[in-house]
């Protein structure tokens, strides 16, 4: 098992919810636990009694996942001729590049393709996040210093 592998499988553990994930294979096995800022992960590389296959136990998950609110007709209907800016990774929501600073972008900012909307920061990483529309910010999704999923709403922009 290489590095690739392992770090796609911590991936799918945080996005999965589980709150312990073990694996364990002839050579290897690994243990990820979440339920804290971040992911701990133990990787231990001894030889292990010989297993018929490899085996992969997962926890039920700390926090039972809320329902998404769904929203009302009239919000469907206005949000329709907007485009959507989505987070493209898990982590924690910026709207600056520090506290002393400006927010990148606010309600009624003009962006362009190319310019920095948000901060979004994953395992100690600062990601910008970048606007796919040019148009006028028309809404704010997410508060600032809160965690977003994977493919998240974070703006909604007129592109007229």
């Amino acid at each position: 098992m290489d590095i690739k592998e392992i770090q796609s499988l911590i991936k799918f553990v945080a996005k999965s919810g589980a709150s312990e994930v073990k694996l364990e294979m002839e050579d290897i096995k690994i243990t990820i636990k979440t339920g804290s800022e971040a992911p701990e992960t133990t990787i231990i590389q001894a030889p292990a009694p010989v297993a018929a296959a490899p085996q992969m136990v997962a926890a039920p998950a700390a926090q039972p996942a809320t329902p998404a609110a769904t929203p009302s007709p009239a919000e469907t209907s206005d949000d329709s001729k907007y485009v959507t800016i989505k987070s493209p990774i898990i982590g924690t929501f910026y709207r600056r590049p520090s506290p002393d600073k400006p927010n990148f972008a606010e309600v009624g900012t003009e962006v362009k393709v190319g310019d920095t909307v948000c901060i979004i920061e994953a395992m100690k990483l600062f990601n910008e996040i970048e606007s796919e529309v040019s148009g006028k910010i028309v809404k704010v999704l997410v508060d600032d210093s809160s965690p977003v999923e994977f493919d998240q709403p974070l703006f909604l922009v007129d592109p007229s």
